[in-house]
């Protein structure tokens, strides 16, 4: 057909030309050895060339044997079970008492001519046609030094052919046991490619071979999406292959510092055998291209500038942050001066991700490069593997507070950090960026160094430039679901002053590309409607947030709602799911509270056990203890193993049906999660993060995942997608001037006097604070309370809310903007003492519905079926606008008009026993702890508060194994710690004083 671009004559060809014009050599097809996978002429050039002398050493003992010595031992050394081309071309090989290195690195600098000269005498070469077997046929192969590396399988659009029809041939056509495309000792990846995209695999497996896309991706912005774009210069769209990928220095560069051999043991869950499964990973592009742009980025602004990675679930994270941490190690300017002194990796997972750490070390880094701070590591640990030579320190966040007071010291009684650069790359930037924890970092890590003793303004000056981006660190923040505060704090703002991810892989382009699946393609949602009515004849005034909130929880709770959902949902699990990945698939069920999943768990039991469906098995996750008519329940007691082994449990084939109550729902890598029952409210980050526990792939299997959603409407989760869909980009941000507007409202109340403001921060900057000074605290904190309580019970309420907001807007705004106001810094110094110490009742009349409601005409019904409909974007978030603060008093109506209200409608809501079983737990420890024993034998009850709050984070840190969801939750959420822990202080100085 005229026009059509021949794939052998025209297409193949060309691409050969372009590479010899980066200096490749074309090979004839005759010249290979099918045998061995090799050129051997030219590895025997390359070796003559470059080691005379160990050559000519061989050489006196193998005389003309030499050559077949040498290409059967390079064989031998690859084809070994423990061997590969891989480690050959990274180590070189060892025969008869001499090293022959088989591939030179490109130097990191110029200042060693013998260096470059040797990396310029690398061979590469292509053939093109080449006969893998009697009966195959390759279109092309390109070799280092005479070994095979890489093939390809072409095709042209225009003759009616894609890299589909490729794919299928390196299924069918092509012979893994052919030494070309032996696993680790063949070609170390094999591209089908036509004119327009690239898909690659590293290991032919017949018809089970795995192709994933190696594509640029397509649009940017709202519009990207898979596939490649048109080029505008008349170029091919898959142009960068051979401009980019192919050239000497990039196919260098990944041999050096990407290609690695993954290894995992894989325990069989029936039989107990451990298998080794071993792959050879290829970055895909976005993670290539990810890190490429970072290292030249840094080149030019070296620490001054953060990164935000707006990597999608599916983008193989875990691999781009120990390739991006890797490379930093070593990462040097023009100027050869290294940029970096330590790499720090921060996870907001209580134990530190192994994933990440086995990734580390697969990548070639000299032992004792990498550190890890677990769980039984403290700060002096921290503290001594950062002021030394350790490269690299994987850690958690909550670990940073403890090494703060230490750095403050500026080497007086430790090591001094503030002369070093640091890396800090964070895992899931939503979660772990907020407050006090990310001031705790950039004040552990700022550059700044006294030279000489300081005055009080020097001290407040200093306070408010560490809480800021420091010119000795960058952070590297990844995440697929970036808050606006983490777009803020990371991101860049674009020529139109609109925040955006330095780099973006979107949920988009990883589905089209089948990484992940869109949760929303079969989401069924129901309607719970129901008749509820008061069981008293009083008609009270309530507070209606309040209301409502024990009303739903009545409501979710009801026996007879429970009975009907469960129905619905084991039923539909069993006809529609069970089935599904070969008898293999699994239900997540999102309950609202601990005791819903109590509850649900013995309607399942019951009702499976009735209807004799042995083939459905449940779990049950939740915190701490629940107690049910007058019986107390654990996970570990109603699964019958102990909480950590619930993953493992809930993986083996007998086990299907797992219901969670704040566990589980955010992290939980599970392939064969199938289907998820929603019982829930979900809003925002947190839908988008829970419902995505479904979108996994799981080769072999086609998986469809499903959503049974009885507490949420199609839209709202839909729009909980959308900002993430695409790209997400910040379009207001902080304005400075709000700051003082709260400023001037705390001080229209009259209650903070300035003078005790100054005294205060003349105490607190006192290099040794005596117990003296903090009896003076104690008069300042208490005289301001006294003050607080002259108001009303709403006043009261309206003002400690205008003191917490002044401080978190306060704090965030030092980390994004150069505010420097001393006046400001002590009012901040002293709200914030002042709100650990403060202790003002709830103004809200409580009441308690327990008992006066009673509800009755239960009916689920379907109230939608959304299958795959197309998805907006919506990519702008806002910050929230400091100074839309409501403090109007509470809402209340009588309780039939909240009943009237809610009939017929239904949600869930946090359960208000969740919060006081687990902190329950937090209570025995600090009853336990011998810090907070001396304090209230010594002190009075408001003394001992201020060494109260001093140990809250320590008890929330040693509680972590026992309720990790909750727990995190209050250390990372700084206004809510203060606040709940609050509600503790005077009894446990009680018991303590009794004791």
């Amino acid at each position: 057909m005229r026009g059509s671009i021949n794939e052998r004559h025209e297409y193949q060809q060309y691409i050969i030309d372009q590479l010899k014009n980066d200096g490749y050599l074309e090979r004839d097809a005759d010249d290979f050895d099918r045998l061995h996978a090799m050129d051997p002429e030219l590895l025997l050039k390359f070796l003559k060339a470059t080691q005379p002398k160990e050559f000519a050493s061989l050489k006196k003992m193998y005389g003309d044997d030499l050559p077949d010595f040498i290409i059967n031992s390079v064989n031998k050394a690859a084809t070994d079970k423990n061997g590969s081309i891989l480690d050959l071309l990274k180590h070189g090989i060892d025969i008869a008492n001499h090293h022959l290195t088989l591939f030179y690195n490109k130097p990191a600098t110029d200042f060693n001519p013998d260096l470059i000269k040797k990396y310029q005498n690398n061979i590469f070469s292509v053939m093109q046609e080449v006969w893998a077997t009697d009966d195959e046929r390759v279109d092309l192969v390109l070799f280092i030094n005479g070994i095979a590396v890489i093939s390809f399988e072409l095709k042209s659009n225009t003759q009616h052919q894609d890299y589909r029809d490729a794919i299928m041939q390196y299924r069918k056509d092509r012979d893994p046991k052919a030494r070309l495309f032996l696993f680790k000792a063949g070609c170390l990846v094999n591209f089908a490619m036509d004119l327009n995209e690239v898909y690659m695999t590293t290991k032919l497996e017949g018809n089970k071979t795995y192709f994933m896309p190696f594509n640029q991706g397509k649009g940017s912005g709202v519009d990207s999406g898979a596939g490649n774009p048109v080029s505008k210069n008349g170029e091919f769209s898959v142009s960068y292959m051979w401009n980019d990928i192919l050239t000497k220095d990039t196919l260098t560069e990944l041999i050096e510092k990407f290609i690695f051999i993954e290894t995992k043991k894989k325990t069989d869950e029936l039989t107990h055998k451990i298998k080794t499964v071993q792959r050879l990973i290829f970055p895909r592009y976005h993670q290539l291209d990810a890190i490429r742009k970072i290292l030249a980025d840094l080149k030019i602004n070296h620490t001054s500038q953060n990164y935000l990675i707006e990597h999608s679930a599916g983008s193989g994270k875990t691999n781009t942050i120990a390739w991006l941490a890797s490379r930093l190690t070593s990462l040097h300017d023009d100027e050869n001066k290294q940029i970096f002194d330590n790499i720090i990796i921060m996870t907001d997972r209580v134990v530190v991700d192994r994933q990440l750490q086995q990734a580390m070390k697969r990548i070639d880094i000299a032992d004792g490069v990498i550190q890890t701070m677990d769980e039984d590591c403290n700060s002096a640990d921290l503290e001594r593997a950062l002021a030394s030579n350790t490269k690299v320190v994987v850690t958690t966040i909550q670990k940073f507070p403890y090494v703060l007071n230490i750095i403050k010291d500026a080497g007086n009684n430790g090591p001094n950090l503030k002369n070093k650069k640091f890396a800090v790359i964070i895992d899931e930037a939503h979660s772990s960026t907020a407050g006090k924890n990310m001031l705790a970092v950039t004040q552990t890590l700022s550059a700044d160094d006294e030279k000489e003793e300081p005055d009080l303004q020097d001290m407040l000056t200093q306070e408010i430039k560490r809480s800021g981006k420091q010119s000795n660190v960058s952070m590297f923040a990844f995440t697929a679901t970036p808050k606006a505060t983490t777009l803020r704090l990371f991101g860049r703002p674009d020529k139109y002053g609109n925040y955006k991810a330095f780099h973006l892989y979107s949920m988009k382009q990883a589905i089209e590309e089948g990484f992940i699946l869109d949760v929303l393609s079969h989401y069924i949602t129901y309607k719970t409607f129901y008749k509820l009515n008061k069981n008293i004849h009083d008609d009270p005034n309530l507070n209606t947030a309040d209301a409502k909130r024990q009303i739903t929880n009545f409501i979710d709770l009801n026996d007879k709602n429970i009975e009907q959902r469960t129905k619905i949902i084991v039923d539909h699990f069993k006809n529609h799911v069970v089935k599904e990945l070969n008898g293999n698939a699994k239900a997540m069920v999102i309950t609202a509270s601990r005791k819903a999943a109590v509850k649900y768990q013995l309607a399942f039991e019951n009702y499976i056990s009735e209807h004799g469906y042995d083939n459905i098995k449940t779990l049950v996750a939740f915190s701490g203890s629940v107690k049910l008519n007058d019986k107390e329940y654990t996970e570990a007691s109603m699964n019958g193993f102990s909480e950590d082994r619930t993953p493992k449990e809930f993986n083996k084939p007998n086990c299907n049906m797992l219901i969670v109550a704040n566990k589980y729902q955010v992290g939980f890598d599970q392939p064969k999660l199938t289907a998820m029952y929603v019982m829930k409210k979900l809003r925002g980050v947190n839908a988008v993060q829970t419902l995505s526990r479904l979108n996994r792939v799981c080769p072999p299997y086609d998986k469809t995942p499903v959503v049974l959603d009885f507490a949420n409407d199609y839209k709202d989760i839909e729009a909980a997608f959308q900002p993430y869909y695409t790209t997400t980009f910040l379009a207001n941000t902080i304005n400075p001037a709000t700051i003082h507007n709260l400023d001037e409202k705390i001080d229209g109340y009259y209650i903070i006097n300035p003078l005790d403001v100054e005294d205060v921060n003349i105490l607190i900057h006192k290099q040794h604070i005596t117990f003296k000074d903090k009896q003076n605290l104690n008069f300042y904190f208490a005289k301001t309370q006294k003050e607080v309580e002259k108001l009303e019970k709403h006043e009261q309420a309206e003002f400690l809310k205008l003191l917490k907001h002044f401080c978190r807007y306060y704090e965030f705004l030092l980390q994004v903007s150069s505010l420097e106001d001393i006046e400001l810094q002590k009012k901040y110094n002293y709200i914030s003492y002042l709100l650990k110490y403060i202790n003002i009742s709830n103004p809200g009349e409580g009441y308690d519905l327990t008992g006066k409601l009673k509800a009755d005409g239960f009916r689920q019904k379907r109230s939608g079926n959304h299958q795959k409909e197309a998805h907006k974007s919506n990519p702008v978030l806002n910050l929230p606008n400091a100074e839309d603060i409501d403090f109007s008093e509470p809402t209340k109506k009588r309780l039939s008009a909240i009943i009237e209200e809610i009939n017929n409608r239904t949600g869930a809501n946090f359960d208000e026993d969740v919060t006081t079983k687990s902190l329950l737990q937090v209570k025995d420890i600090m009853l336990k702890d011998p810090h907070l024993k001396e304090s209230a034998k010594n002190n009075t009850e408001s003394d001992f508060e201020l060494a109260y709050f001093d140990q809250v984070n320590k008890s929330l840190i040693k509680g972590l194994s026992q309720n990790k969801d909750f727990f995190t939750y209050l250390l990372n959420t700084p206004e809510i710690r203060k606040e709940v822990m609050g509600i503790f202080a005077q009894e446990i100085y009680k018991a303590l004083r009794k004791e």
